[in-house]
């Protein structure tokens, strides 16, 4: 089939060199322009080095985006992480439409940071679909899906890149081909399933020591490896990586007062929340580095008695 390609960065890039090769035609790659001092996008610079040809327009509504994609003549429209608007006017000129990739299972999670939100709200799956762009935020007719499981310690960083990043290359191949086949089906989505979250951020990562346990271990595991959940330590920003949650199930069992670092041990540092403890492996002090919880605590950061958080 003759594609075009609308995407950016590392997703972006697999699922071109999925397409290529298996020996499907690209006619041309649409990226986002990168901002000034920004790392190259991994989409652009692979497309680039295939020789293909590539165009970096501010907007795809633009007419010279529309001019451009005319000019293809594509058989189909490939959308593989895309930040830009993308208008009907656009997505509807290759012969068989456009196809776009959502890590959740639409209608769930529409919005930027789907993969986040059902870890953090503590969801035992997710998933991703494969739908029809329009003008609404990912509120087209789905032609794909396919489900996976959260385990109770996975993190954001295992959920995609050990799951959802390599069955969302899969996954745009299969729909790819069932569409311009002509033997796939659109399902309206349901919208009185749907619902929106808006980015996880650094706002929505701070660690409130007062909720319960298993909300903090949520936040921790929906934050790692980015934007990183975060608290504060003698009124500097602490980053909370990999952690571990203890549940204390019996009244009055919990040690230590909200907050309060109650153990430092070689390898890790312990914090009690409401209903149990959250321990702690790996942390980034405000302008440092990564370290090791026992590395902090050894270097005098942090001591048994310290409250974090205020």
């Amino acid at each position: 089939m003759r594609i075009a390609f609308i995407g950016q960065q590392d997703f972006g890039k697999a699922v071109l060199e999925a397409f290529l090769a298996r020996g499907d035609e690209v006619a041309g790659v649409f990226c986002a322009p990168e901002k000034e001092g920004a790392r190259p996008d991994a989409l652009r610079t692979a497309a680039q080095e295939k020789g293909l040809q590539v165009f970096q327009f501010p907007s795809l509504k633009s007419a010279e985006a529309e001019e451009a994609m005319r000019a293809l003549n594509a058989d189909i429209g490939i959308m593989a992480y895309v930040l830009q608007f993308a208008p009907q006017s656009f997505v509807n000129i290759p012969a068989h439409g456009t196809i776009q990739y959502h890590p959740s299972l639409l209608p769930r999670y529409r919005g930027p940071s789907s993969i986040n939100w059902p870890i953090a709200k503590g969801d035992t799956e997710t998933g991703l679909s494969i739908f029809r762009p329009t003008d609404g935020l990912d509120e087209g007719p789905v032609i794909l899906q396919k489900t996976c499981a959260i385990g109770p310690d996975d993190t954001i960083g295992e959920v995609y890149f050990n799951t959802l990043f390599p069955l969302g290359v899969a996954a745009m191949l299969e729909a790819a081909d069932l569409v311009v086949a002509g033997r796939h089906a659109e399902t309206a989505q349901d919208e009185a399933q749907a619902s929106y979250e808006g980015w996880f951020r650094a706002r929505e990562a701070q660690i409130n020591w007062a909720s319960h346990v298993d909300h903090i271990y949520n936040i921790i595991r929906a934050a790692n490896p980015a934007p990183g959940a975060w608290t504060t330590l003698n009124g500097q920003k602490l980053q909370i990586f990999d952690a571990r949650k203890h549940v204390v199930r019996t009244i009055g069992g919990v040690k230590g007062k909200i907050g309060e670092v109650t153990e430092v041990g070689a390898d890790s540092f312990r914090v009690t929340a409401q209903g149990g403890q959250i321990e702690v492996f790996k942390v980034k002090p405000e302008g440092g580095k990564k370290v090791s919880a026992g590395e902090l605590a050894s270097g005098g950061g942090l001591a048994s008695g310290t409250i974090l958080g205020t």
